[in-house]
């Protein structure tokens, strides 16, 4: 059945994400590699390239079944200057580097193969120098037929050295030049970038720093075209904040990546434990501080009243990002910190996402070292991770009730969080104990153990020092 213009798509609130930074995540022989690239695993850098590739993406992509994942999010694949790929010369090639754009289309037939969605980032409000119709004032100025592109207050331009840029650049940073939005052709534009790799067979964008594009119409359009061209695909933006204004009323986007849910579980489940320099420099964390588990539920219960439920059944909810750095690193390395906060997020309703690597224990601060090339040794895995991902995963797609928008919050007391999910036909009771000693809650009815470390009996349930678990009402 076709999605309604004004809803999510269906497949969102079943969906399972591993966000993948291209060039730090597999590499295959297929894909030429120049010779000056960083060994695969060396300390990354704000400019080296490790040679990550779509082939390397598609080659794996039997791991990421295994571990239940149905829906890819990419970071930037088209052709740039940086390893990030934030800076775009060419939004209709695909970097080499990368393998192209057969690798692209070899991926998309692969994944959709195994039924994975894939979900591109669609960078579109700034470019980079190497971006064709830039140069092009660059090397013939006053002459250039694209000088309406930008916003340009002198020529000739300096997009490097100290000197006046002579444009407008995104936090006038001289590599980002920014896109003039509010003239009709780069509008039509980005929308017919858009249209093409819907057309190409991806599933959805996500949409860099949407907020900075303030021409009048201009996301209520991009909805428009993007659902012409495929009415399930997804739109999620990049708002770290309050999302109202983009995401309720189906206007503009599906949904947001849920950043306010972020803050509120690392600041839970791993309360003290939280190390301060690796805490994101962004105003959305500026409440990132131990809190209990009655303080958790307010905050759950406010931002449930953000937004509808069917907005909150579509939201990207993820534990960190390439913005931030690991959850692990935040959270002191503790490994407790992470199951539990991924016992959260999977049993929340949205489409949970895991950042490539963290389910096998990679660390890393603040951008750069959050982007570390993934393990491929299984000697260097964390199987205590794994197999608690790899569980919580497979709980999420066996029970509908951990889909459904039926939560409701039972208890919460010191650090001993309770609440409920439910489905017709099926009630599932969750708890997590942050804290440091046993807990206890009385729950009514009788349970049974689905996963984790608990017991229940007599109309009260009981978990250890810093552990959660899952239970079947009878």
């Amino acid at each position: 059945m076709t999605t309604p213009f004004n809803e999510a798509p269906a497949w969102v609130k079943d969906a399972v994400f591993y966000q993948i930074f291209p060039d730090r995540f597999a590499k295959s022989d297929r894909v030429f590699k120049p010779v000056h690239l960083q060994d695969w695993g060396a300390d990354p850098t704000s400019h080296g390239f490790q040679g990550g590739d779509l082939l390397g993406i598609a080659e794996n992509l039997d791991y990421l079944a295994d571990l239940g994942i149905n829906a890819l999010y990419l970071n930037p694949i088209f052709v740039s200057g940086a390893n990030h790929r934030y800076h775009t010369d060419d939004y209709y090639q695909v970097d080499p580097l990368l393998g192209g754009n057969e690798a692209l289309d070899e991926m998309i037939a692969a994944c959709h193969e195994r039924g994975i969605r894939v979900v591109l980032d669609g960078v579109f409000n700034h470019v980079g120098r190497g971006f064709h119709q830039f140069h092009n004032i660059v090397e013939n100025r006053e002459e250039s037929p694209y000088l309406d592109w930008f916003t340009i207050d002198q020529l000739p331009l300096e997009p490097y050295g100290d000197g006046p840029a002579g444009y407008l650049g995104w936090y006038n940073l001289k590599p980002l030049p920014r896109l003039d939005t509010d003239n009709p052709v780069v509008r039509d534009y980005v929308m017919k970038v858009a249209e093409h790799w819907l057309h190409k067979g991806i599933d959805g964008w996500r949409l860099d720093v949407p907020i900075e594009i303030t021409a009048d119409g201009f996301w209520e359009e991009f909805r428009e075209r993007v659902r012409a061209v495929n009415p399930d695909a997804y739109i999620v933006g990049e708002i770290w904040e309050d999302s109202s204004e983009y995401i309720v009323g189906g206007t503009r986007f599906d949904a947001t990546m849920n950043y306010l849910l972020t803050v509120e579980v690392l600041s839970f489940v791993a309360g003290e434990r939280i190390d301060p320099p690796h805490v994101v420099p962004n105003p959305a964390y500026a409440s990132v501080a131990p809190i209990d588990a009655t303080t958790y539920a307010e905050r759950i219960d406010t931002l449930f009243a953000r937004y509808p439920m069917a907005t909150h059944l579509a939201n990207l909810n993820l534990l960190e990002s390439h913005d931030t750095a690991r959850f692990l690193t935040t959270a002191s390395e503790d490994n407790a910190s992470l199951i539990l906060a991924t016992l959260l997020t999977m049993t929340f309703p949205g489409a949970p996402c895991v950042y490539y690597g963290s389910e096998v224990g990679l660390t890393g601060s603040l951008d750069p070292e959050c982007r570390r090339a993934f393990p491929w040794d299984e000697s260097d895995w964390d199987m205590e991770l794994l197999t608690a991902h790899r569980e919580l995963i497979a709980l999420r797609h066996a029970h509908p009730a951990l889909r459904a928008p039926g939560y409701r919050h039972l208890s919460a007391a010191n650090h001993l969080y309770v609440f409920e999910r439910s489905a017709p036909g099926e009630q599932l009771i969750v708890a997590v104990n942050a804290g440091d000693e046993p807990a206890s809650a009385q729950v009514a009815g009788e349970l049974d153990l689905l996963w984790g470390d608990g017991e229940a009996a007599g109309g009260a349930l009981t978990l250890p020092a810093r552990a959660g678990a899952v239970w079947a009402a009878r």
